[in-house]
């Protein structure tokens, strides 16, 4: 069913009710019963029924406004991204809505409805760590509203994304690492609901492989809130309690390789001739502290414009959804600092 077709008249016939009794439940009147409610929002539901707003933004008189949904505005990679989102958008003569999810389900379901009703023209979405079930994104995409994720993809069918190359960022740190001579290279990953953090774990065994080393299942730790103080705890834990004292440290992203750095300073070991350590991302500080830390960097701007490109196509109907049979992946780069060189 097409996004406008299941109308308030379309649930009044259904239940053989009034349109204005319909139209009243909706908005929770206090005149309608609590059945009738619940009753004629099932109906609403079945019927994939959504206030005007979101037909409005479908039509010919387009809001030429864009919605934004990311985890963290701090972050620097989606800083970056939103930077590249804004230069198109704004040079094809369309606003920006933008809101942060805190990576949180709810604030991103409330986001979605506070956006819609706002009759934005389409979504650019990187989803949050607690988004596990896609029915909310996959009832607008059925619909025929223009979605294009970024950086996570989630495992919706035909979905549009735009992504990095995470395998090969991670095979290239791990590969990187290997040459340094280090050999019991611990993974702090990411979130392992993820694709990117599977991803991730993949380039990193393929590299260990790669290069004749056994993959141990208790070197791949995840570290799913991705903070420093999470990952220096866990990295202090690892020193202790590990059968071979780990000598690198792969992160999945540069807080939780600071948190290694930590970690291994405090336990009174050198970076980089005892340790190696490499992150991902490329935050801005990763040239700030000591030892500089090697980082995969995203090309967040690139990933940004890109993503709203393929959108605000769709909107105009420059673009059939359907001639895009897959992600668009974007390419990584390893940045070799001084974490990670020792040979």
């Amino acid at each position: 069913m097409k996004i406008g077709q299941a109308t308030i008249k379309d649930i009044a016939i259904e239940l053989n009710v009034s349109a204005s009794t319909v139209s009243r439940a909706l908005k929770d009147y206090p005149g309608i019963s609590d059945e009738t409610k619940r009753k004629v929002k099932e109906v609403a539901e079945k019927l994939n029924y959504r206030p005007n707003a979101i037909a409005l933004s479908l039509r010919k008189s387009r809001s030429f406004t864009i919605g934004v949904i990311i985890p963290e505005v701090v972050h620097f990679f989606f800083s970056t991204v939103i930077s590249g989102i804004e230069e198109v958008a704004y040079s094809r003569g369309y606003n920006v809505i933008l809101t942060q999810t805190n990576e949180k389900l709810s604030r991103e379901m409330s986001s979605i409805d506070t956006m819609l009703s706002n009759q934005i023209d389409g979504f650019l979405v990187s989803f949050s760590k607690e988004t596990t079930d896609f029915d909310h994104f996959s009832r607008l995409l059925n619909q025929g509203f223009p979605i294009v994720f970024f950086d996570r993809v989630p495992e919706i069918p035909h979905a549009i994304s735009v992504m990095v190359d995470d395998y090969k960022g991670a095979f290239d740190a791990t590969d990187h690492l290997v040459s340094q001579g280090y050999r019991n290279i611990v993974h702090l990953s990411g979130p392992l609901n993820l694709k990117i953090s599977r991803e991730r774990i993949r380039g990193y065994e393929s590299a260990l492989i790669k290069n004749g080393l056994l993959v141990n299942p208790d070197y791949i730790v995840e570290c799913p809130i991705g903070t420093d103080h999470e990952s220096q705890k866990i990295t202090t834990k690892l020193l202790k309690s590990l059968p071979v004292r780990p000598d690198a440290f792969f992160a999945s992203n540069d807080m939780a390789a600071v948190g290694a750095m930590l970690a291994c300073k405090a336990a009174g070991l050198k970076i980089p001739e005892d340790v190696g350590i490499v992150g991902f991302s490329n935050w801005q500080f990763c040239t700030m502290i000591d030892p500089s830390l090697s980082s995969v960097s995203q090309p967040g701007s690139k990933m940004g414009a890109k993503a709203t490109d393929i959108l605000l196509d769709m909107i105009e109907k420059k673009l059939d959804p359907e001639s895009i049979t897959g992600p668009v992946v974007l390419e990584t780069e390893l940045l070799i600092r001084k974490s990670s060189v020792r040979i």
